[in-house]
């Protein structure tokens, strides 16, 4: 089945590496020291598809597509490839990690070189793929669809086969429709569908009514709309600040007609182009690099945080990985976890304590950290160190920090001059802090000049609290502490919380104190504008209830509504919590810090969630939401051929109780291609800087709980007005190249 003209290469064509990829390679799947096994690799035509020789009696040829693999690391940068290769086969080792999947696919060609082109090939696919608008890719979805429905390979398509397709793209209509569409594009009359026919029942396919309606009302020059209409419509519709300027740039950038490129005018098929882009998404676009002032203290910032980092499952018998750490760094975390007990050997171990959760190297931990902490965001990573090591072991433990992090670790403060406050994100740009207990000192500054060479400390922490729901040591027990390991915890050290007034009186800037979801969650509701100020001067940390031995997570908007930074949630567990995590840390480069409001960051600020007395924080608007449409949402019974999703939206507000509030369409039978609802809400907003807007997509099921096929989410102050198109993603976070929501958003003053 032809693709007009497009394949998946996009300006490739001729690549060594790609060409290498296409004629395909031995190489080794690896997944233990014995198994260790020869499968022949291969790029499909389509350059979209990855096949791969199975041994299985089953599945003898399996594949899988470019757009479910996340990332290719280079070298041994697995825990696999790690622990059972040997240390001179790191250039000919590679790993394809997976978007959905906790597995990855640790390989290793015959030479270092393949090695190279295999990546290097795979990094520029998988870079093509993301370039691709939504349209784009919508297009090529479709197309594939097309060629899987033509069973016989002979470029045309019968009625038949027209009925598969339907099928297969999530659309089910009645045999009377799919034969009337069918005539339509069969202008030859030959029972079948070929060539300009096919690219006709394509258009009829794919045709945006929505689209259609608001180009005819602003195409007011010979039917294609002249750069003021364009600027009329972005002015008016987008409510955009833009000049003639920005219009003319736009045509000249989306319009894929020549002739209407030179005219200085926009067709209908340069503006779906334009719309799909991220102009037209909802998240604006001048959120998704840095944009705030990262020259404030650390404590004006929310962190992005992980619980229990080193677990990938539940917490009493899941296993311990390196994985998580890459992962939750990779996604933007700045304040990791590492649980440390004794371990054989002499070496220090992270795991769950006193549970059967599997263990690894407190030194294979540093080692990723220091390889992965900076990939995605420069801005400093914390490490939250929960101690139960004995003194030798706390000695290996600072020395394998010292001696792995190097330069990046911070043993003293910055400028070596006794500070007053924190640093700040930029002055700490490529640093790593320890979080942890750390011995009194002969002078009370910073300097760790003065101190014992060993002693005591209270373990009150999440040990302390019987965090993991097992038999633990008694509350504010004793563990000795070595000099080596306390001297390196200089801006994050662990105090008790005993009182606000106490902290305030007694408790220095850099001394901060780990709160259990309910302890927080009461200071919240109870005392938030005390907790707002604490927070504007020392950091906070909040980490789940013992009970959650499932690795269920919290609800992480009421804590940040009162200010605490590091809301530690499980990042192992795709939850509506890590979705509004992932939401809040869209903007600002995805780099793990967001800058709080400023009546969270003032002493003098009254702000209380509550009761939202008058004050700056209060800016009553009104939100006007419309779901107009859904394109290409995915099936989720792919086995099931005659599984069609019917389709509900839900729109969701977070932020101080006041604002919460949920709504949702009426559901649509049958119907995942391109369903209409335009169905418009209306939500009272008091606080629009703590504001989280939320569209989630659930397949509606009378009998059981809705299954979900989509969400989105993203601060209420980076979305944009206007006709936006909303993108969505997987359960664990992951883009869903071709599906999307179009909605039409305007927020203003209240009345």
């Amino acid at each position: 089945m032809e693709s007009n003209g497009m394949s998946g290469k996009h300006g490739l064509e001729g690549d060594a590496d790609l060409q290498f990829m296409l004629g395909g390679g031995d190489l080794v799947k690896v997944r233990s020291k014995s198994w260790q096994k020869n499968r022949f690799f291969k790029l499909q035509e389509d350059c979209k598809t990855l096949w791969y020789e199975s041994h299985k009696t089953v599945r003898r040829k399996q594949t899988f597509a470019i757009d479910d693999i996340a990332s290719v690391r280079r070298g041994r940068q697995s825990e696999g490839l790690n622990k059972h290769t040997a240390d001179g086969l790191e250039d000919q080792c590679f790993s394809i990690i997976f978007k959905d999947r906790t597995k990855n696919l640790d390989l290793l060609a015959p030479s270092g070189e393949e090695a190279k082109q295999w990546v290097n090939g795979l990094d520029k696919l998988i870079n093509n793929m993301l370039n691709l608008n939504r349209q784009q890719n919508s297009e090529h979805w479709i197309f594939s669809c097309m060629r899987k429905a033509d069973k016989n390979g002979d470029n045309m398509m019968t009625l038949k086969e027209v009925k598969h397709f339907l099928k297969q793209v999530n659309i089910e209509v009645d045999d009377t429709y799919a034969e009337e569409i069918f005539k339509k594009c069969d202008a030859s009359n030959s029972g079948t569908l070929e060539g300009s026919e096919i690219k006709h029942f394509y258009n009829l396919l794919t045709q945006r009514e929505e689209i259609d309606v608001i180009y005819g009302d602003y195409a007011q020059t010979e039917g294609q709309m002249s750069a003021g209409d364009l600027l009329g419509f972005l002015l008016r519709e987008q409510r955009e600040q833009v000049s003639m300027q920005d219009a003319l740039k736009l045509i000249e950038k989306y319009e894929v007609d020549e002739t209407a490129k030179q005219q200085k005018r926009m067709t209908k098929d340069g503006f779906l182009r334009f719309m799909n882009q991220e102009e037209g998404s909802i998240f604006n676009p001048a959120h998704k690099p840095v944009y705030q002032d990262m020259h404030q203290p650390l404590s004006h910032y929310y962190i992005s945080s992980s619980h229990n980092t080193y677990l990938m499952a539940d917490q009493l018998k899941g296993p311990s990985s390196t994985e998580a750490y890459i992962k939750a760094l990779m996604k933007g975390c700045r304040c990791v976890e590492l649980d440390c007990w004794d371990g054989a050997n002499g070496e220090p171990v992270i795991y769950h304590g006193y549970t059967l959760t599997s263990k690894v190297l407190f030194k294979d931990v540093i080692k990723v950290i220091k390889e992965f902490a900076f990939k995605t965001s420069e801005y400093p990573v914390i490490l939250s160190l929960e101690n139960h090591c004995t003194i030798d072991q706390q000695r290996l433990m600072a020395h394998h920090l010292i001696s792995i992090l190097g330069d990046a670790l911070v043993t003293k403060p910055l400028r070596n001059v006794t500070p007053t406050n924190f640093p700040s994100p930029e002055e700490l740009k490529g640093k790593i802090l320890i979080k942890g207990k750390c011995l009194k000192k002969v002078n009370p500054s910073l300097s760790n000049d003065g101190v014992v060479e060993e002693g005591t400390v209270s373990e009150e922490d999440e040990a302390a609290d019987c965090e993991n729901g097992q038999k633990a040591k008694p509350k504010k027990s004793k563990i000795k502490l070595a000099k080596e390991l306390s001297n390196i915890v200089v801006y994050c050290k662990s105090v008790h919380f005993n009182s606000f007034d106490h902290a305030k009186e007694m408790q220095a800037f850099y001394e901060m104190s780990s709160f259990k979801e309910s302890k927080a969650l009461t200071l919240a509701e109870t005392s938030a504008t005390a907790y707002i100020h604490h927070n504007t001067e020392k950091l906070s940390r909040i980490y789940p209830a013992g009970s959650r031995t499932d690795s269920s997570n919290y609800n992480p908007v009421p804590l940040w509504n009162a200010g605490c930074q590091i809301v530690a949630l499980n990042f192992q567990t795709p939850s509506k919590e890590m979705h509004l995590n992932q939401g809040r840390f869209l903007p600002n480069g995805a780099s793990g810090y967001i800058l709080k409001p400023e009546f969270q960051r003032s002493l003098s600020s009254q702000f209380d969630p509550s009761t939202l007395s008058e004050g700056p924080w209060l800016q009553k608007k009104t939100l006007n939401v419309m779901v107009i449409s859904a394109q290409q949402l995915p099936k989720l019974n792919k086995d099931k051929q005659s599984s069609i999703v019917d389709p509900l939206v839900r729109v969701e507000i977070y932020g101080v109780p006041a604002d919460n509030a949920i709504k949702a369409t009426h559901h649509i039978d049958n119907n995942g291609f391109n369903p209409t609802w335009n169905e418009s809400f209306r939500f009272q907003i008091h606080v629009p800087e703590l504001a989280m807007l939320r569209f989630v997509v659930e397949d509606y099921d009378a009998a059981s709980q809705n299954d979900l096929i989509g969400h989105y989410c993203l601060p209420l102050s980076s979305a944009q007005n206007g006709y936006r198109h909303v993108p969505l993603l997987t359960k664990r976070g992951d883009v869903i190249s071709s599906a999307g929501l179009f909605v039409h958003l305007m927020l203003t003053d209240a009345e």
